[in-house]
């Protein structure tokens, strides 16, 4: 998967880059930035993503895109088709080589529209996809709890495999933890895929260190998929630790969190019905004004850096280790390109220490959404069981 094919695109070409995406349907929304997380001074930065990182064994760009939110946004809105499928192609042109998915998102269709949006250079990228919520294999209809049956799992993957349009999945993830199977039978049912050709590697998402330790030993991880960013740092405690001792990778979800360290949610900021950032008491009126503490400080960081507050975020995390690769993901073409910009932003040892520090000195008031809010969602959750 060489990059040698994409263009370099200066830092403060950003509206014209994004007007050149060589796909008409984003003109629109490459021209016109849809936030402030596009504006202002020092956040035309468009770069193609530079540098590449491994998870493992696995070589990827250092910046991901997630499709999650390419078929319904937040904001309930839904984006359309042709729009989203050029951008992801955009954003391979642009060096963009880790696209990660799953059949919940949709249910299933994300995976149609990256299926389709990758057909032309599959085997240049990595394509992640999850399973373990029950969802029907056919109609995508969410039932109540959790399957990693294997013969579900089985099920599942061939499913995944035909949206997606490929014959095999680079790396397939647990979404969530079923209490009810052994994770030793999950890694027997994922071996027996891998056997086949139809799974490269495997990872898990939102498991206890019990779990995490227990699978690693049946069949050795690639990467772990855990929300983490500025506004949730969980995982420093104990699964990063973790995983820089057994040699898993590890791919933050909602690494701008949900459009919160962006700067483009502020203070008077309130959430329609049916946007699951409402049911958020981390954004709820009494915790915003607090919390946006951290959104000052990436602005601050952002004027010292020439960069934008998203861009602050995610080289943040990048800082943190070297096999930390973000995955943000955006319906918008100009954010996509200011997302890849991050990866040429850099902190010298004593700026990280001041910075981490600074991060560390604000505790985020609130909380994430309850599990059973996320499962109907559709949106990732924390985990209903820790092992």
């Amino acid at each position: 998967m060489s990059d040698k094919h994409h263009p370099t695109i200066g830092r403060r070409a950003l509206l014209g880059a994004a007007g050149g995406l060589a796909a008409a349907p984003l003109l629109g929304a490459a021209s016109a930035p849809a936030s402030s997380q596009a504006t202002g001074p020092g956040r035309a930065a468009a770069q193609a993503v530079s540098g590449r990182r491994r998870l493992g064994k696995l070589e990827v760009s250092s910046i991901g895109i997630g499709v999650q939110n390419n078929s319904r946004k937040y904001t309930t809105e839904t984006p359309y088709r042709p729009e989203q499928i050029a951008l992801l192609r955009a954003a391979f042109d642009h060096g963009v080589t880790f696209f990660d998915t799953a059949e919940a998102y949709g249910p299933h269709e994300c995976e149609r529209i990256l299926g389709e949006a990758i057909q032309p250079f599959r085997d240049q990228v990595v394509i992640t996809s999850k399973f373990g919520w029950n969802i029907d294999l056919e109609t995508g209809q969410r039932g109540p709890g959790l399957n990693s049956r294997p013969e579900h799992i089985r099920q599942a993957v061939e499913g995944s495999l035909r949206r997606l349009r490929t014959d095999h999945i680079d790396v397939l993830y647990q979404h969530r933890v079923d209490p009810a199977v052994p994770i030793e039978d999950v890694a027997g049912a994922v071996q027996d895929l891998m056997r086949q050709g139809k799974v490269r590697y495997w990872g898990l998402s939102e498991m206890g260190i019990g779990t995490l330790r227990r699978a690693h030993a049946a069949l050795p991880l690639t990467a772990v998929q855990n929300e983490y960013s500025m506004l949730w740092r969980g995982p420093e405690r104990d699964v990063l630790p973790v995983c820089e001792e057994l040699g898993i990778g590890f791919v933050p979800w909602s690494p701008l969190g949900v459009q919160f360290l962006t700067g483009w949610i502020d203070a008077n900021t309130r959430f329609a019905p049916g946007d699951i950032r409402g049911g958020e008491t981390r954004f709820a009126p009494e915790n915003l004004p607090h919390n946006l503490q951290l959104v000052a400080l990436t602005q601050r960081w952002g004027e010292r850096k020439q960069a934008a507050p998203a861009q602050i975020a995610l080289a943040w995390l990048m800082a943190q280790k070297p096999w930390i690769v973000p995955i943000p993901g955006t319906t918008n073409a100009a954010h996509m390109l200011q997302n890849n910009g991050a990866s040429n932003v850099r902190f010298t040892p004593t700026e990280l220490e001041e910075l981490n520090a600074a991060v560390r000195a604000i505790e985020v008031r609130g909380q994430r959404l309850p599990d059973a809010v996320l499962v109907h969602s559709g949106r990732e959750a924390p985990p209903a069981v820790r092992r």
